[in-house]
């Protein structure tokens, strides 16, 4: 006779205590399966779905996103959502049969609005994978409803999400394609990514996600309308439209209530105050590539297509203006001394007495600098440092602007007013020269005892340096644009200087035009 162990009494109310939670597991399981089939078989009458299971579907979801891994923008972060969320089909379930999908299309499909491509978002894919999904008789087997679920899910997960970028971010990281780019620029993460999976009402969402700057829509009107500038092709318009639009994406703009803005392309300066120019002035600029206008954005060499920068080229950069020098020091670039002040110095023995320019070497001054036999001084044999004493002749005339940035470049004044009057006044060595330097000063510290003192001194005929601190700093932004709205909703277009807008649209190109890339 076979005799049983007898069961401990621990383990039955083990037992008896788990039962409830495991009956609990199987009924959760088994009303999502009927839950999921249901759904399905309701919305598209196929005695197909009847079958299907979230158990089935990962599987295969699995398999065809493996096949479509190297397609996708972001595939991890979408898988990585799939697989914290069980695989479930958000937007065959949520978006699919209420109309949201060929909604989204709908956008896609005036993707030229901005200047894009609906190519970029899978438009056709999306349009075929909703289709056959949609088709009573387009399904055979429960395996092929599997597979046009999963392509959905992962065509409408990466179509949202590009699209979403492009509006709200920008297709190019100008970081990327420009040299000297040190403006702040916001990019996409996964946070902002991952909402694509979270949306409500498909249509609000992609309405709000369209910019909405009265700028935007300007470019926008026209190149819609297929505006041509005057003295501009038709064909060159759009381009310079496409290209300003993009940046007008880029998460680089302004934000502050007051700050000070140049424009490159404009040699300009603006004072923005809650939202209005509260000063302008003409500025000079650093010395660029395409001064002369020799390429276009319908004309341009191979030799554009990368941004190979001036060596004098102004950076794009955001800062604060913290403080002004009055009657500074002009602490001469080992750049400058090289390829003029030595230069200068062989021709003249007393360039530099004339100029008050003194020569430093290990940090001390050379009491006579005439008797250094000059024409056997190079580059390579420099040994020697420049400063510039204040004075009316100090190449940064009576007052300079500073901020903090890698390159080194101020707003400053200048001794030489003449290239004020020229219409292209990109002429520096990187620095920014200012039209009305007294001007700008006024309009950041305002009329009290430190714009006084700043008046005062750059008054005086035999000055020392001063520095004086702004009671608050104000944020500084040199940018790049080349075509914008006016106050008056004019569109204004400006040549591309520095050949950026050539750089910009080349590797637009690429997302404009996917199917010959």
């Amino acid at each position: 006779m076979i005799k049983f162990a007898p069961v401990k009494r621990n383990t039955v109310v083990f037992f008896l205590f788990i039962l409830p939670a495991l009956i609990l597991t199987l009924q959760s399981c088994k009303k999502k399966r009927s839950e999921m089939a249901n759904m399905l078989y309701k919305k598209t009458h196929n005695k197909v779905f009847r079958d299907a299971t979230p158990e089935g579907f990962s599987i295969v979801f699995k398999k065809v996103f493996d096949g479509e891994r190297s397609k996708l923008n972001h595939a991890d972060i979408i898988y990585d959502y799939y697989k914290k969320n069980d695989y479930k089909p958000e937007f065959v379930m949520d978006h699919l049969f209420n109309g949201d999908l060929a909604n989204a299309d709908d956008y896609y499909m005036r993707a030229d609005e901005h200047g894009l491509n609906a190519k970029m978002f899978q438009a056709d894919e999306l349009r075929e994978v909703i289709s056959g999904l949609t088709n009573k008789n387009g399904i055979k087997t429960l395996d092929d409803a599997y597979r046009r679920m999963a392509e959905l899910e992962i065509t409408a997960a990466n179509s949202l999400i590009n699209y979403t970028n492009a509006l709200q971010y920008g297709v190019i990281n100008p970081k990327y394609i420009y040299q000297r780019y040190f403006l702040a620029t916001k990019q996409p993460d996964s946070i902002s990514m991952i909402r694509v999976f979270h949306i409500g009402n498909m249509r609000n969402y992609l309405d709000s996600i369209q910019p909405k700057s009265p700028e935007y829509i300007a470019l926008q009107n026209a190149l819609k309308i297929g505006f041509t500038a005057k003295g501009i092709s038709q064909e060159e318009t759009k381009r310079i439209l496409l290209v300003n639009l993009e940046r007008l994406r880029w998460r680089n703009k302004p934000f502050e209530e007051k700050y000070v803005i140049v424009n490159i392309p404009d040699f300009g300066l603006n004072v923005i105050d809650s939202g209005r120019s509260v000063l302008k002035m003409k500025v000079c600029v650093g010395q660029g590539r395409n001064m002369d206008n020799a390429n276009t954005l319908e004309t341009y060499n191979d030799t554009c297509k990368e941004d190979k920068p001036n060596e004098h080229e102004t950076p794009l950069l955001n800062s604060l203006i913290h403080s002004v020098d009055v009657n500074p020091v002009w602490n001469i670039p080992k750049s400058i001394a090289n390829k003029e002040i030595i230069v200068q110095a062989a021709k003249d023995r007393f360039y530099l007495a004339n100029n008050s320019i003194d020569v430093y070497e290990d940090d001390k001054l050379v009491p006579n600098p005439e008797d250094i036999d000059w024409t056997k001084i190079t580059k390579e044999n420099l040994p020697y440092e420049f400063k510039q004493e204040p004075g009316d002749g100090n190449s940064l005339g009576k007052i300079k602007f500073l901020f903090n940035n890698k390159s080194s470049v101020y707003l400053h004044d200048t001794p030489v007013k003449s290239a004020f009057f020229r219409s292209m006044r990109a002429v520096s060595h990187g620095c920014v020269r200012l039209g009305d330097p007294q001007a700008l000063a006024l309009s950041l510290f305002g009329d009290g005892e430190k714009y006084k003192t700043i008046v005062t001194d750059m008054g005086e005929d035999n000055p020392d340096p001063t520095t004086i601190y702004l009671p608050k700093k104000v944020p500084v932004y040199i940018t790049y644009t080349t075509c914008w709205a006016d106050e008056n909703n004019n569109l204004q277009f400006r040549k591309d200087v520095y050949g950026l807008d050539i750089v910009l649209y080349d590797h637009l190109l690429k997302y404009l035009h996917p199917e010959i890339n």
